[in-house]
Parts: structure tokens; sequence; C-alpha cells
């Protein structure tokens, strides 16, 4: 299975993401090309991640695929009211979504799993760390196998938001806008989420 390219930084000079998204819908495949050698690579590796303890690359592969179909079928339709990586990946966790429900039953796995946030644990008072913070701890190939397991073993809610940021990019209002979730339930996820990485890494190196 390919391993997908990390995505292409846009030149100062090139169009935006919203302007090549604009000229697709005119009917510029180029564009949708470009759209697509950006942004591949962090789509894949968000849906793999989000479903990698249920399937493997071959599902992963096909509801990448399954995206970007929907990406083409919708252009006609697509308002620049927000970024486009926030509709594409809006997109992209639909079809997770879809999936997990498939194989699971409707609500299965993507139910609200912050009832152990509800109690008000000491994790909630951790400094909004910037989501890459555990990411610089990773020196070995051991220590990244062992950051991507830790990942893989969050709850759904908390692995997706901080896929969507650490993949996606999306800021705080970006995921919420996503997840359909208000802005500080994005933040208590994202706590967690470091929280518990940190933890995981902390305890590989001990």
């Amino acid at each position: 299975m390919r391993e997908p390219r990390a995505p292409a930084a846009p030149h100062a000079s090139a169009p935006t993401d919203e302007a090549l998204m604009l000229a697709y819908a005119r009917g510029d495949v180029q564009a949708f090309a470009q759209l697509y050698e950006r942004h591949e690579g962090g789509v894949f590796r968000f849906i793999r991640r989000c479903i990698a303890h249920q399937a493997g690359d071959g599902v992963a592969e096909e509801l990448h695929q399954d995206t970007w179909f929907a990406v083409a079928r919708q252009a006609a339709h697509y308002q620049p009211t927000a970024r486009f990586t926030t509709w594409l990946y809006t997109i992209a966790r639909s079809r997770v979504i879809d999936h997990v429900r498939r194989q699971q039953g409707a609500g299965g796995a993507m139910r609200s799993l912050d009832e152990d946030a509800e109690g008000g644990s000491p994790v909630q008072d951790l400094p909004a760390a910037e989501v890459h913070e555990p990411l610089r701890q990773l020196e070995t190939r051991e220590q990244a196998r062992a950051f991507l397991h830790a990942v893989e073993q969050l709850p759904p809610e908390q692995r997706e938001a901080f896929l969507l940021q650490a993949e996606a990019g999306l800021s705080l209002e970006e995921i919420a806008a996503a997840t359909g979730v208000g802005a500080e339930t994005v933040k208590s996820r994202l706590r967690y989420a470091r929280a518990k990485l940190r933890q995981a890494l902390a305890a590989w190196s001990s």
C-alpha cells in the first residue's frame, strides 16, 4: 500500500485552496489535481488513524477515495464560507462515521465519550499546550510507533479532535464546526488527548 505524500505547502503566489475549488467547479480539472496533491496525504492519514483499530489500509483507501469522489460531486454547490480544509475534513469525517455505523450499528463508536470529563478531572486544568507538543518528544522510530499506537488507543472523539488539528491544521473553532460541538468541548477533548499521549510517551521511555 502506498504511503501518501505529505501535503505540499502552497507557494506564496499559488492560488488558495478555496480559489482552486471554485475553479474546479467552473470546470478546471487541473485545479482539482492540485487540491488532491496538497491534501491527499493528510486526509488519508486522518482516515487511517481514525479507523486503525477497526480495519486495515484497504478500508482506509476506500474511504479516502469516497471522500474525494464526494468532493468532486459536491463541487457545484461549494461555497467558500469556511476554509476548504474544514469542508474537506468534514466530508472525510462523515465517511468515517458512516463506516463505523455500518460496522457497529448507528451511533456505535462515535457517540459521546466525554463522560470521564464530566467529573472535573485535574487534567482539565492543564495548560492549552500546542497540539504538536507530544510529537516533539519523538526521537526514534520505536517512539514514533509507540506514539501512533497511543493515538489509536484514544477514545474516538479525542482521537478525532487531535487528528483534525494535527493532520488538517484546523483551529478549535473549525474543529467545532466540523464535528458539531462547542469550542470548549473541543478544547477539553484536545487536552485529554494530549495528556494521554504525554503519559503514553513517558511510560514508554521510563
